[in-house]
């Protein structure tokens, strides 16, 4: 009898754990598809980052780390100027950072991390994310307005009206009601479906070394960096845990570190804890880690499926850009939202000068040029922030006047 209550429970996590792997699906393929890789590789590195980040972690925290929308702008620019490959460079550089940062935060604790990169840094650099792809989206949705709109109002009907597990995958139903739509119209291509095999291993790409790649790349680690900490207290508050304490911040951010590089060494795009799987998480009461392990285990094997990538890579492009739309707007209101939450003083004159100074330079392209070396975009805008926020004098804290 007990036996047979192992075996149900055992079943139940295989069923909950495919389910959460589908709340991160349609994320996690996103990615890859808009920075121009195979959807294949971005499923492998999510598997076994996950993996990693568990062995890591002690398997103590439940998460599943999907294809990070912050590096989406970053990786499509640093493609076109030092080719994919030495792009992968200066991931494998972010990933570094992550694991510097860990052993700082052992060694000094959180507080040096809210000295450097505070709301007023990071909020608008999480704008500068969003928006910074805007006329990429545009772009894409004009190629067929009827489809990317169908795509978007899809996308806005589930987040806005549905519950439960539906409220969570409104990307995913998105890309199928536009797809749907996209084969009646005829406008879907066939090909990358009848040339994919029914059993493929991912497209691995080697790093190329790129100084130039990872200068341009280690400043966008600022926002993903904060997100990170902010990812760690939301599922320590739904699984009722003190992750940042047990197993600690520095284990679950070099696991995340760990992760990263090794996606790029692999080819593929930087890994980032996900909130939809966290939401998945709080609605099912399931805080079991083994659960996200079965869900990572899962990913892997659907990389391993060719005809799984040739469908996604077949999706029209018109409904990639109605899900945009929405997708880089959303993340440019959480910047807005990081500058809310966090009561930042934005009559200030100080502040002002900071945050703006991030939008324009990381929105207007602007490009800083010595000889051979280039930083420009969000890299940047991050470092301004960064620079601009420990030099300028901060009139809310106390002056101490000398007597005569």
């Amino acid at each position: 009898m007990n036996k047979k209550s192992e075996k149900m429970h055992l079943s139940k996590q295989v069923i909950i754990g495919i389910q959460f792997l589908f709340v991160a699906f349609g994320a996690t393929v996103l990615v890859p598809l808009l920075v121009g890789i195979s959807p294949s590789i971005a499923l492998f590195s999510a598997g076994v980052g996950t993996l990693i980040f568990h062995l890591i972690t002690k398997g103590k925290v439940p998460v599943f780390l999907g294809s990070s929308f912050a590096f989406i702008a970053p990786i499509i620019e640093a493609t076109k100027m030092f080719g994919l490959a030495g792009t992968l460079s200066g991931l494998i550089a972010v990933g570094l950072v992550y694991m510097l940062m860990s052993g700082l935060i052992k060694a000094w604790g959180l507080g040096f991390i809210e000295r450097i990169f505070p709301s007023v840094v990071v909020g608008p650099v999480i704008m500068v994310i969003g928006l910074s792809l805007a006329s990429v989206g545009v772009d894409m949705a004009k190629t067929d307005w009827l489809i990317a709109i169908v795509s978007l109002l899809t996308a806005i009907v589930v987040v806005i009206y549905t519950k439960g597990m539906i409220k969570l995958i409104p990307i995913f139903l998105g890309i199928v009601a536009g797809y749907v739509l996209a084969l009646f119209m005829g406008k879907v291509d066939f090909t990358p479906i009848k040339d994919a095999a029914w059993f493929a291993l991912p497209p691995f790409t080697m790093p190329e070394w790129s100084w130039k790649a990872i200068i341009y790349m280690i400043p966008v680690a600022v926002a993903p960096l904060i997100e990170h900490v902010g990812d760690m207290y939301a599922i320590g508050a739904v699984a009722e845990k003190n992750f940042v304490k047990k197993p600690g911040l520095h284990r679950t951010m070099l696991g995340d570190g760990v992760a990263t590089s090794f996606a790029a060494l692999i080819g593929s795009v930087p890994n980032t804890t996900y909130s939809e799987v966290t939401g998945a998480i709080s609605l099912t009461k399931i805080t079991d880690p083994k659960v996200l392990r079965i869900s990572a285990i899962t990913a892997i094997a659907f990389s391993l499926i060719g005809k799984v990538s040739g469908f996604l890579e077949s999706i029209p492009s018109a409904v990639l850009g109605g899900i945009m739309l929405l997708l880089f707007g959303m993340i440019a209101s959480v910047g807005i939202r990081t500058l809310v939450d966090s009561k930042a003083k934005l009559n200030a004159t100080r502040n002002q000068v900071i945050v703006s100074l991030i939008l324009t330079i990381g929105i207007g392209g602007a490009v800083f040029n010595v000889g051979t070396f280039s930083l420009g975009g969000i890299g940047l805008a991050s470092l301004v922030g960064v620079i601009l926020n420990l030099i300028l004098p901060d009139s809310s804290k106390p002056v101490k006047m000398k007597k005569n």
